[in-house]
């Protein structure tokens, strides 16, 4: 079965999970964990990226994410190759250490956010990491601690989240705690995974969307919300997708494009494709991943393939491409 595309959006809210291959720990002491929290220490500020939850487990991990100035795969893509390369290093292992691709739901704010923090920050309770509630207020490597006022985390959103709980610092805190509390009891919420597939029932197109109007339906995996904040999403993944047929009809594929590139940054062909750090070449290959990866839906793994360089290589390029194209007003596609 093919994978489902990712849904994001700017300022979108994402819950992230990801898993160790057949569930093997993926920390294995705290030099790991606080490995990983650094490079999240360096990655959110640079992304822009806003963390109001978050928990380690030995074998997973959760994390509540809003979307900054880069999608939200360019972040998870930065933080989860660097720590695979420093885990297999450290403990001398090689191979695959995620299970898969890590699993992410966009979640409607009003309706889930302070439920989602909640959830995931009592995963270390549900794990049995922790006995109690004051033990989690205690615990080093999970966003709780760090609301109540006990850690210190400088890179977790802690002020947005209070704000949901009081005006006052004190009382938020307290609130805060009291809604925790209240959620010990509750074990796993299968409610806040994200919804089931509506399309074997034929798709968005077979469905009257005028019948998912205010109702709370599970509408797709990717998604977390009521039925307008579902339609809306997916409506704008839709024409994301009408786009790039679009592009694939008028003729376009990665050589046409090459060249597409080529010719707006008045370069040869052959510099897109070489290793060359002249600033032309560089300008065009930018733009030839960004409009490969974002237009096209060319994944950054083949373009890598293609370009001979790394994944990572390839994001920095798309990113770079995406900021050139909108400051000089290049479009692929020829009026």
């Amino acid at each position: 079965m093919p994978r489902s595309t990712r849904i994001d959006a700017p300022n979108a809210l994402h819950h992230i999970m990801i898993r160790g291959i057949e569930r093997r720990q993926i920390f294995r002491d705290d030099n790991d964990r606080e490995d990983f929290l650094t490079r999240l220490e360096k990655l959110l500020p640079a992304t822009k990226t806003s963390c109001y939850a978050w928990a380690l487990i030995p074998n997973h991990a959760h994390f509540l994410f809003r979307t900054g100035n880069v999608p939200i795969a360019t972040l998870m893509r930065r933080l989860l190759t660097g720590y695979a390369v420093y885990f297999n290093h450290r403990h001398s292992r090689s191979g695959q250490l995620f299970q898969n691709r890590y699993k992410s739901i966009l979640c409607q704010e009003d309706a889930y956010l302070t439920e989602l923090v909640r959830y995931i920050h009592l995963n270390p309770f549900r794990a049995g990491l922790v006995k109690s509630l004051d033990e989690l207020n205690h615990y080093s490597y999970c966003g709780h601690s760090v609301l109540m006022g006990i850690k210190n985390r400088d890179w977790q959103d802690i002020d947005y989240v209070l704000t949901y709980f009081g005006k006052q610092l004190h009382s938020a805190r307290k609130h805060y705690d009291t809604f925790v509390s209240e959620g010990i009891n509750q074990g796993r919420r299968d409610d806040l995974m994200g919804g089931g597939l509506i399309r074997s029932l034929g798709g968005w197109s077979a469905i009257d969307k005028k019948d998912l109007k205010g109702m709370h339906i599970k509408s797709d995996e990717r998604i977390l919300g009521d039925g307008d904040f579902v339609v809306s999403l997916l409506s704008k993944a839709d024409e994301k997708f009408e786009r790039r047929l679009q592009v694939r009809r008028s003729g376009y594929d990665l050589d046409k494009t090459a060249i597409r590139a080529a010719e707006v940054c008045a370069v040869e062909l052959d510099g897109i494709f070489s290793r060359s750090k002249e600033k032309t070449k560089v300008k065009a290959r930018s733009l030839f991943c960004y409009w490969a990866s974002r237009e096209l839906g060319i994944s950054h793994t083949e373009l890598a393939k293609r370009l001979g360089i790394s994944v990572p290589a390839v994001s920095y390029s798309v990113e770079r491409g995406e900021l050139i194209a909108k400051e000089y007003a290049y479009q692929r596609i020829k009026k």
